[in-house]
């Protein structure tokens, strides 16, 4: 049935049922009249009436008004991609209100809720200026509070504390980060073992399948979060060369290792990215130029596909049914229009001033531009 299109959903029922307008308005008590106008849409039934029909079709109040306070998996992808289209296209003060209408629409629906966190989120820097930044992540905070709050799936609950911790940090609201996580993720918690034993009890029940997808996919997982720990780790100490070049070597091994370039190609940008600031903080520039060189030809490697899949590899190969059956489905999260201006802001960064009057990143910053400008 269609959403709010009582008109259409009263004719598919009565139809359904093999019945006339006529006997449908001696079986409700209103004249024949009154069902014409309903299926015409020009008026609605009175509310006291609403419990007797759904009665008599045998349907909830919410089917036969076409009312659905959930949202499937492929619908919420759409809403979500066609706002991140708008978002890319429109000003951004009207997508936004029409995405807040969304969440008054949908506002029991928390998966969807989660999605519109993780959009606000990923576009709340086309803000026109900090402050209504920090009130765009404010609202979406509480939004995540109302799943974690709300919602009896545990998984979507996790998600949500981690999401508004993230969107608490860009608020500055440090203490309240450490008191929601430094609990939650201690490593000395028996749920750290959860991945092994899962692992274990599918390969006992003769599930060997699935124990493979399973270890392939933790495999894979934790692979990235090395990656992305060492991004952090390099900032941690980024006064501290011998530290970083240490950090780099290693890193660059596993990298080459797993042909993570290939594997996870946004992973290995936000890498060399950092590792190129590195070696500006401390006056390297002809290194720091090759690194920023990766990145520029990762990232437009990544956005020069018509959609973007994430997926394992020859070595990786039982994996992919993980990112099909994602929210989202692995595709991009932000317009490639917006994507580009931000590798262009990124290439503006302050902390590649050593490299500003290099040709090589002159053509970087344009080249970005120019595909930005011609979507």
């Amino acid at each position: 049935m269609n959403i709010l299109n009582f008109s259409e959903n009263i004719v598919n029922l009565r139809h359904k049922k093999g019945i006339t307008q006529e006997e449908l308005a001696d079986f409700v008590g209103v004249t024949k009249a009154s069902v014409s106008k309903w299926e015409t849409k020009q008026s609605l039934p009175d509310i006291m009436l609403l419990p007797q029909l759904a009665a008599y079709f045998e349907v909830t109040v919410d089917d036969l008004l076409g009312y659905e306070p959930n949202l499937s998996k492929e619908q919420i992808q759409k809403i979500y991609f066609d706002f991140m289209t708008e978002f890319a296209e429109q000003p951004f003060g009207e997508v936004m209100e029409k995405s807040r209408r969304m969440v008054k629409k949908y506002y029991s629906c928390h998966s969807f809720l989660f999605q519109i966190c993780v959009l606000w989120l990923n576009h709340v820097s086309l803000a026109p200026d900090p402050q209504r930044q920090t009130e765009i992540l404010e609202e979406a905070s509480a939004l995540c509070s109302r799943i974690i709050s709300d919602s009896r799936d545990i998984g979507l609950c996790n998600d949500a504390i981690l999401l508004k911790a993230s969107m608490d940090l860009l608020c500055n609201k440090v203490p309240a980060v450490i008191d929601t996580l430094e609990e939650l993720l201690n490593p000395y918690h028996y749920s750290f073992q959860g991945e092994s034993i899962l692992v274990q009890a599918y390969a006992m029940s003769g599930q060997k399948e699935k124990a493979n997808k399973y270890s392939q996919y933790g495999m894979y997982i934790h692979l990235l979060a090395l990656v992305f720990g060492a991004v952090q780790y390099l900032s941690l100490h980024a006064d501290d060369l011998d530290a970083c070049r240490e950090t780099i070597n290693r890193i660059d091994r596993v990298m080459e290792i797993y042909d993570l370039e290939h594997l996870h190609e946004n992973t290995a940008a936000q890498y060399h990215y950092q590792v190129a600031a590195i070696y500006c903080i401390h006056q390297k520039p002809e290194v720091a130029m090759e690194r920023l060189k990766k990145f520029a030809a990762i990232t437009d490697s990544l956005l020069s596909h018509d959609r973007i899949y994430l997926g394992g590899d020859s070595y990786f190969n039982s994996i992919d049914d993980y990112f099909e059956n994602m929210d989202l489905g692995g595709n991009l999260v932000r317009d490639k229009k917006v994507i580009f201006g931000s590798v262009v802001q990124a290439l503006e960064n302050p902390v590649f001033e050593i490299l500003k009057d290099k040709e090589d990143l002159q053509k970087m910053k344009k080249m970005f531009q120019a595909k930005g400008e011609s979507l």
